[in-house]
């Protein structure tokens, strides 16, 4: 066995970022987590300032003992979308100087990494947003811009939780059906009326990320049986599996087995609802895919690619796996 060295693995999503500093026997000697760093919504700046205080954090609850140089940094970003932006992020990372070489990838990939190591492979991320990548074992890729509504995409948190205000208004002043979510919505801020939430926000005394927090409000109405809460709900799942088989499809892959994994703070849920639509379109045009959901924290899949980069199997994995479990239960 040749020598024990450091490696840090980053996790940078919407909204929150995960950092790990781990050895190549496996072993997790820092672990922490911060807020969201895709620097297309806070700017580089402040995304780099939020990986940085994350990075210097584990190094120091690593304490006396890991003071070695860290090999390798391997950064898997929401936002890393295109060339331009991984060149932007990989220059950035070189530039803070946390370890003697870089890799920089969209985050999706550390989820399908993490989720299966079958050579046939689809990862679909719903957190606050929805991104998609696949693999097939002859070498070719897939993914997706993940722009959001510019790229046609729909769903994540951050979405569902505009149309859930958006249909509630709707339904309060009398251009839509009834939903329980007018009710859900005013009695989550505190106001009388969903035009006064509106209001709110548009006047900044609601912050408009808060809009997010109405996402667990619509599942919650969906469950008790709101027809306009379902058929969001039922949307979502449907979208997801959409995705996933355009990612089957451009690979050649419906009729061939191939894992489908799923991750985000949407899945990880396990609404059923959800679940029971994206299954049910998913079987019927790939019926050989086989669903994992990952609920492991983020950055595992980061650190099993660091250590692959590295050239490292076998028990080192099993052991990282095992370590970074535990961080499941971390505040």
């Amino acid at each position: 066995m040749g020598p024990v060295n450091l490696f840090l693995a980053i996790d940078g999503g919407n909204s929150k970022t995960e950092v790990l500093l781990g050895d190549t026997s496996g072993a997790v000697l820092g672990f922490a987590r911060g807020a969201g760093s895709n620097h297309q919504t806070a700017g580089l700046d402040i995304a780099m300032s939020c990986l940085d205080d994350l990075v210097r954090t584990v190094r120091e609850q690593a304490g006396p003992g890991a003071e070695a140089r860290p090999v390798l940094v391997a950064t898997y970003l929401a936002g890393a979308d295109f060339p331009v932006e991984y060149e932007l992020l990989n220059e950035a990372i070189t530039t803070a100087d946390w370890a003697d070489k870089s890799i920089v990838d969209n985050d999706t990939f550390a989820l399908l990494r993490a989720g299966t190591e079958a050579p046939n492979a689809v990862a679909v991320v719903c957190g606050a947003g929805t991104n998609c990548v696949g693999r097939a074992e002859d070498g070719r890729t897939v993914r997706f811009p993940s722009l959001g509504h510019l790229t046609g995409d729909w769903g994540g948190g951050q979405h569902l939780g505009s149309l859930t205000l958006w249909h509630a208004a709707r339904a309060e002043d009398g251009r839509a059906e009834p939903t329980a979510l007018v009710d859900a919505v005013t009695h989550h801020f505190g106001y009388r009326a969903v035009a006064n939430v509106a209001a709110a926000i548009h006047l900044g005394q609601l912050a408009h990320e808060r809009i997010a927090e109405l996402t667990p409000i619509l599942f919650t109405a969906a469950a008790a049986g709101d027809e306009v809460a379902r058929s969001l709900v039922i949307r979502q799942g449907e979208e997801i599996a959409t995705m996933a088989l355009a990612a089957l499809r451009r690979l050649d892959l419906l009729t061939t087995p191939a894992a489908v994994v799923l991750g985000g703070g949407v899945l990880r849920s396990r609404d059923p609802i959800v679940f029971g639509a994206l299954t049910e379109r998913l079987t019927a045009s790939a019926p050989h895919a086989e669903i994992t959901l990952v609920t492991a924290p983020p950055v595992l899949g980061a650190a099993l690619l660091a250590l692959d980069t590295l050239g490292i199997d076998g028990p080192a994995h099993d052991r990282l796996r095992a370590e970074v479990s535990q961080l499941a239960e971390t505040p």
